[in-house]
């Protein structure tokens, strides 16, 4: 599988993202159900804490693609809802730092919601990935 980013502009970069990313020689697509800040049990965790929401919510999401066998850098897009957009950015780090670490930039959406599935949560992260 070969992968590119398309960048027609570069505000993005500041966030770590890419406008687009184009696969060519996939075998295998991953859709990914919204991954926020929970326990195993499904148990909201962190509640008011936007950094330690994102963190797991990524960590939730790199779990998800390891049981898949695939990591962040097979992360093609991810959608992230959230019901505070402020706190989101202030926080951004939180999110993007594994694709970084990774050397790889999704495309990406950011939404603002009024809620998530519980009222603790602040964040939601939805990913596709393939190889």
């Amino acid at each position: 599988m070969e992968t590119r980013e398309i960048n027609p502009w570069t505000w993005q970069d500041g966030f770590g993202f890419a406008h687009a990313r184009e696969a060519t020689g996939a075998t295998r697509f991953l859709t990914l159900s919204g991954q926020c800040a929970t326990d195993a049990s499904g148990a909201p965790q962190y509640p008011g804490d936007m950094a330690a929401q994102l963190a797991l919510a990524v960590a939730n999401l790199g779990e998800v693609l390891a049981q898949a066998g695939m990591s962040y850098a097979n992360v093609q897009g991810i959608r992230i809802f959230t019901t505070d957009m402020d706190a989101t950015l202030a926080n951004w780090g939180a999110l993007i730092g594994p694709f970084v670490e990774a050397g790889h930039r999704p495309a990406s959406t950011l939404v603002g919601t009024t809620r998530l599935f519980s009222p603790d949560l602040l964040v939601e992260i939805e990913a596709t990935a393939c190889v």
